[in-house]
Formats: structure tokens, C-alpha cells, sequence
């Protein structure tokens, strides 16, 4: 099967997280982020980056990126020279033996035999990080978040977005980040739907907030992390990622969407709708230190960046301290640099009773309420009309 086949696979039929235990538990595979130095390991890893490369003496070697479901690790065999580099897949699945060293207090892979993976020998699941949630049943609710905008304008930019089926398979399999935050297949999909869901409840306590700005925003905020970041195997960043970022290109996207929008409405967008959601795109990390290109300047703009930051950092923290993923009983994880600090695992108030566990019981800012029940639409750059759904394009 291809590794496109296996990540459609991946993406239609989420396996659930008992189903990834029980293969875990078969296999007993020693995943990366619990080695430790000394440890012998033998077992199939994802190849990224490989180099041939000579010692200061001019011995041979190849250096290469090794990495399962779990983390990366530099990976270096000795002696080795270009026949075996020329065996090895650019990018693939090989089956390697050696051991975890410690190197200026890094850990590297020492191999001693490597060869590609033979199919039906490993378990996809085991080598790409993949999202736990169901990821046709959250496109289903972005999709019924996004039909509910009210604007005319803002819904036909959106169905610009929703009717490029390739776009839209992309942003269904894309991570939403390197390593720092939903780093998974599915997981741009996760932080998007996420932030929206926030949205929902956070727009009906700031009625004055455009409650149609805000979820746009949130959708297209990362979906130029689709063209930014390439995930058929192991993630990295594209050459276009690297020279111009998913912030710059999301922004160009929105101009170009507008032409499409204004041949399914029939009329133009106006101005000040692109203006203020290409500053919400351009805005919305927040400061120039963290590649903002303008601080957020409007309610709606502010609230992006609060929103999605918020998801962002609850993710990151929730993987490093809870879960299978925390990978320690330790109380302190080790210094996290996109943290600045270490963080403490436990949870010191776990529920007493499983009734504390149960679902809050449906509120007024229930994001199946229905659309009536929306908060009012105040925004001065908005005319609100009846709601009404742009027509599709055809296919």
C-alpha cells in the first residue's frame, strides 16, 4: 500500500486510543520518547534526511532522522558508505537495530543494521502521530459552525474555501504544527475546530463580539499551515513554508478566495471585510516576537489570537504532563522550551465520584443551539441579513 493510501486510511478509520493500546501492547514496541541511554532497540522507524557524510579521520558514515509516532532522534552509522546510503529509501520505513548513547547530554541512535521495512511488518499507527478524535465527524462541525455565519459576504468567502475539495482534503490530514502543538495527522483540523468551539461560548458571553468574524477567523487563521508544512511521512516544513510561512500566504489566500466569492454572490466583497480578515490571519500570533506581522487591532482580531493561543498551550501542557503521551511517573517533566519552565504531571483533585465525570448539562451558549439563539451581530462592517446559504459551485 502507499503511504498516501495509508494516510487515507489513517484519516478515514481513526483508530480509537483502546484499539492503539491493545497494538501497542502485541507488539511491545519501545517507543523513542522512553529510551533511555544504553537501551538496545530493534524495530521499524520512519527515515527522514539522510546524509552521507565523512569523520574528521575521512572514515564514512551516514547521518539520518529516525522518528516513530512518539518523537525524532539523529540517528548515525559508522563505517557506512555509499552502497548502503544507496539501499535506504530518501524517505520511508526501515527496519533498524542498534543503541540509544547519550552525546552532549542528547540522545542519538547508534546503528548497526539498517534495511527498508518490509510491508506487513509494522503498524502505521506506531510510526505517524495521528489525532484520537474522529476526523470526518469534526469536519462535519466546522462545516455546520461555518453554514450558520449570517453575513452574505463572509459566508460566500467561506464557501470559497469549503468548495476546493483538495484544499479541504489537505486540511483534513494536516498537522497543525512541527512539534509543538497538535504535531499529528488530523491535528490542524483538531486545533481549528477546538478554537471554534470556544468561539461559540466566548462570542455569547461578548455579544458585541461578530460572532461571524471570529469563527471565519478561526477557520482560516492556520489553513495556509496546509501548503506550509508537508506531513506524508514525517513533518517538516516545505520550501515555501520555509521562505514565506502559512501568516503572509493565508492573508494572499483570502484576495484570491474573494474572486471566486464574488462570481457565486454575484456582487463585490467589500474592502473592509478583506481588510479586517487578513488582519485577523496576520494578527493573530499576537506580537512581532512570535511572527505577528501587525498586533491584533479589533475585538474580533484579539479574540482569535486569545482563542487559538489558549487551545494552543492547553494542548502542549495536557501532552507533556497527562496521558499515555506524558511518558513518566515522574512529578516534573524536563525544561520545555516553548513553555520557559518545567511543568508538574500530577492532577492533585481528581474526580471523587463518576458522576463528577458527566457532561454539564446544555446552557444558553450550547453550540447546537439553534441558529436564532445566536448572539446579535453588531460589528459596524457588517450589513446582517436573513441568513442565507450561497449557492455551491457545481462538483
Amino acid at each position: 500500500m502507499a503511504i498516501g493510501q495509508t494516510i487515507d486510511a489513517m484519516v478515514s478509520v481513526p483508530l480509537s486510543p483502546a484499539g492503539r493500546r491493545r497494538k501497542r501492547q502485541h507488539m511491545r514496541r519501545l517507543y523513542l520518547r522512553y529510551c533511555a541511554a544504553g537501551d538496545v532497540v530493534d524495530d521499524v522507524f520512519v527515515i527522514t534526511d539522510k546524509q552521507l557524510a565523512t569523520t574528521a579521520n575521512g572514515s564514512p558514515y551516514i547521518r539520518a532522522c529516525l522518528s516513530d509516532c512518539t518523537m525524532q532522534i539523529v540517528a548515525r552509522m559508522w563505517n557506512a558508505g555509499q552502497n548502503v546510503f544507496n539501499t535506504l529509501p530518501e524517505e520511508g520505513f526501515v527496519r533498524v537495530r542498534g543503541r540509544i548513547e547519550s552525546y552532549q547530554n542528547n540522545l542519538q541512535f547508534i546503528i548497526e543494521r539498517i534495511e527498508p521495512a518490509r510491508e506487513g511488518t509494522f503498524d502505521l499507527a506506531d510510526l505517524i502521530p495521528h489525532t484520537t478524535r474522529n476526523i470526518p465527524e469534526m469536519f462535519a462541525r466546522v462545516v455546520e459552525l461555518l453554514e450558520s455565519i449570517q453575513n452574505r459576504h463572509l459566508a460566500a468567502l467561506v464557501h470559497a474555501y469549503l468548495d476546493d475539495s483538495a484544499l479541504m482534503e489537505q486540511f483534513r490530514k494536516a498537522p497543525a504544527a512541527m512539534s509543538i502543538h497538535h504535531a499529528c495527522i488530523g491535528g490542524l483540523l483538531e486545533h481549528t475546530l477546538t478554537a471554534m468551539e470556544i468561539a461559540e461560548r466566548v462570542c455569547g458571553l461578548y455579544p458585541a463580539l461578530n460572532r461571524d468574524l471570529v469563527l471565519a477567523g478561526l477557520f482560516l487563521h492556520d489553513i495556509a499551515k496546509t501548503w506550509e508544512l508537508s506531513y506524508g511521512i514525517a513533518f517538516d516544513y516545505t520550501d515555501g513554508g520555509q521562505l514565506v510561512g502559512h501568516i503572509v500566504k493565508g492573508a494572499v489566500w483570502v484576495e484570491q478566495r474573494r474572486r471566486h466569492a464574488e462570481e457565486m454572490l454575484g456582487e463585490p466583497i467589500p474592502q473592509p471585510l478583506i481588510d479586517v480578515l487578513q488582519h485577523i490571519i496576520v494578527s493573530h500570533h499576537g506580537t512581532a516576537e512570535f511572527g505577528a506581522i501587525k498586533p491584533p487591532s479589533t475585538p474580533e482580531a484579539i479574540a482569535v489570537h486569545c482563542i487559538e493561543h489558549m487551545d494552543a498551550k492547553i494542548s502542549m501542557y495536557l501532552t507533556a504532563t497527562r496521558g499515555e503521551a506524558a511518558g513518566s511517573s515522574a512529578n516534573w517533566t524536563d525544561y520545555i522550551k516553548a513553555a520557559g519552565a518545567r511543568l508538574y504531571r500530577p492532577d492533585p483533585a481528581p474526580a471523587d465520584s463518576p458522576e463528577a465525570d458527566a457532561a454539564p448539562a446544555a446552557s444558553h451558549d450550547d453550540p447546537s443551539r439553534p441558529l436564532s439563539e445566536s448572539p446579535v451581530i453588531t460589528n459596524p462592517n457588517f450589513v446582517v441579513e436573513k441568513p442565507r446559504k450561497p449557492p455551491r459551485s457545481p462538483g
